[in-house]
């Protein structure tokens, strides 16, 4: 497919518009993890907040450069004095892709965890390679995944998503697809995308699309309006009191076992 021009480069995102604008190829740009830290959050959200508002986009996709989709958010940015600023500005990320309102697409190879897996699991559909691993380890952290106990609940049904989050299991492609969370497996997903995209969404009006889009989502928006900002307060101002989260994030960072002490 041919690339029409270039789009705007914006900290840590590449984007790129192709079929004369139509369709929105938003890359996380940061290898070998596209970590989503606060720099690339904002570089997202500018990107929703411009170029994905031209009234010729008819499809936005996701990726990853460099082998992966995300690893997911900073680790570093989860501590106190951080996490503040991190978890309230990646939640306004999915209230921008509502208010949006365009069909969105992932393409996920590689490691697809935590918020990466919450990015793409809120967009339309998703692509995957058979050898991909999409999962919320968070639990494992002594943390939860507030985005992905709301949107893995709408996609897979609660009792998926309990066993998603309360385990923090990791996935390949083969049983995502079968549980509903990808929705096309491919060796090349991307070719895939692009297939789908010229077939059922590049003959559609982009502002049929659009409210199309707003129409099906606006139950969703009601409940993130609602039940995210609940998550919200319940991580920040309840789980971050306890000491278990800060051991767990330390541990990682320090690559080391955690020693919980269940409080």
């Amino acid at each position: 497919m041919a690339r029409v021009r270039e789009g705007p480069t914006t900290p840590k995102v590449r984007v790129t518009p192709e079929h004369e604008g139509q369709v929105l190829q938003v890359v996380l740009d940061a290898p070998p993890g596209n970590v989503l830290d606060l720099q690339m959050i904002e570089s997202l959200r500018a990107v929703l907040a411009g170029p994905a508002r031209q009234a010729e986009v008819k499809a936005i996709v996701f990726s990853g450069t460099g082998g992966h989709f995300s690893y997911g958010a900073s680790i570093d940015e989860h501590l106190p004095g951080l996490v503040e600023k991190l978890l309230p500005a990646f939640h306004r990320l999915f209230h921008d892709l509502l208010s949006v309102a365009r069909p969105t697409l992932a393409i996920v190879r590689g490691r697809c965890l935590g918020g990466g897996l919450e990015l793409a699991a809120f967009c339309n559909w998703v692509f995957a390679s058979p050898d991909a691993e999409l999962g919320v380890p968070e639990v494992g952290l002594g943390v939860f995944p507030p985005l992905a106990a709301l949107i893995l609940r709408e996609r897979l049904g609660r009792a998926l998503a309990e066993d998603l989050c309360l385990t923090g299991r990791v996935i390949d492609g083969e049983e995502a697809l079968e549980m509903g969370l990808v929705d096309h497996l491919s060796e090349e997903p991307d070719e895939a995308a692009q297939q789908w995209i010229v077939r059922h969404l590049l003959p559609r009006s982009a502002t049929a699309l659009h409210f199309t889009t707003r129409a099906v989502r606006e139950p969703l928006r009601a409940r993130l309006l609602s039940d995210l900002e609940a998550l919200e307060r319940m991580y920040l101002g309840e789980l971050m009191r306890h000491e278990d989260p800060l051991e767990g994030l330390r541990a990682f960072m320090e690559k080391r076992p955690p020693r919980w002490k269940n409080r």
